[in-house]
């Protein structure tokens, strides 16, 4: 029988700071400022759970925004109740390393702790150094938050634990057609973001920032994460960006809709609206084809410039 699992990343206090006292009392957990039990509310399906518990998360966290809220929530639900026994999680110790470990309790509630929200989790004995991950690993589990879904990982994690690295370049997305430009444009992603006040779309748009921290990258939803997340700089308009990294044209533009709609739906206040914008290497026909009946999505082309100097 195959039995089937999932793999988070996961922070265990802001720059690992709990990362020790967790992974010497066996467990992983999460605070977010919501200190009481969930024991009798904890819904299976995590939009319940933001429902109920945004408005409570924004009452004890004034000035915080909507997408604050939707994260803290949408991580604690996953920590609480989306994580399943014989779940996998993965665990930066602090020191350029990462503690491997396997869920094997259910939720509890310890108060006046620290991460009072937990899962008991065996650890494995090896830890596994950043330096191994390939590049696609290094960028999921490089994800902002406390909580990252990188189960698309699973088999190059499970590989690692057993000694046998894999190669750096694979995809199995089978929406991707080239995985060639499915590795450049992960890079991309990254370049953007550091570089955002450079672009012209940064001109316009601010990246989605909570307390200085940059959450706009990868930022979850319930079909998926969006690649970068920004909002205009008068904060009337929402821009969600997707980098098309080699897959099937109208799987991106079903997708950016999808995102755009979540946006729009449960994170937007009434008076602010949502646009998107699509990245990719090549002029695409489908792409643009699609685009045409569409008014709040727009297609940008970047170029990549490569020289050797002699010396």
């Amino acid at each position: 029988m195959t039995i089937t699992r999932s793999y988070y990343r996961i922070m265990l206090g802001r720059k690992s700071v709990h990362a020790k006292e967790c992974h010497d009392g066996q467990f992983i957990g999460g605070d977010w400022g919501m200190d009481f039990d969930l024991s009798s509310t904890l819904p299976d399906n995590w939009r319940d759970f933001n429902k109920m518990y945004n408005p409570i998360f924004l009452e004890r966290n004034p000035g915080k925004s909507k997408v604050a809220a939707g994260l803290a929530c949408g991580m604690l639900h996953t920590i609480c109740k989306g994580l399943k026994i014989g779940d996998f999680v993965l665990c930066p110790t602090g020191s350029g390393a990462y503690w491997a470990g396997e869920v094997v309790g259910d939720y509890t509630y310890v108060p006046g702790a620290i991460l009072p929200h937990r899962r008991q989790v065996r650890w494995y004995p090896k830890t596994i150094d950043r330096s191994e991950l390939s590049q696609a690993l290094v960028n999921s589990a490089g994800s902002i938050g406390t909580v990252s879904n990188i189960s698309k990982h699973g088999a190059e994690i499970e590989s690692l634990l057993a000694g046998h690295a894999l190669p750096t370049l694979i995809s199995t997305d089978e929406l991707v057609e080239d995985p060639t430009v499915f590795a450049l444009e992960k890079h991309l992603e990254d370049f953007l973001v550091q570089n955002w006040g450079q672009t012209e779309l940064g001109k316009r748009f601010d990246l989605v920032e909570d307390e200085g921290e940059v959450v706009g990258q990868q930022y979850p939803t319930d079909t998926g994460n969006i690649d970068i997340l920004a909002i205009s700089k008068d904060k009337t308009e929402y821009l969600v960006v997707e980098l098309k990294k080699g897959r099937a044209s109208d799987a991106v533009v079903g997708q950016i809709q999808r995102y755009m709609g979540y946006i729009l739906d449960d994170i937007a206040e009434p008076n602010q609206g949502v646009r998107g914008a699509i990245i990719a290497l090549e002029d695409d026909l489908r792409l643009r084809r699609a685009l045409r009946v569409t008014s709040n999505i727009e297609f940008y082309r970047y170029s990549v410039s490569f020289k050797l100097f002699k010396n």
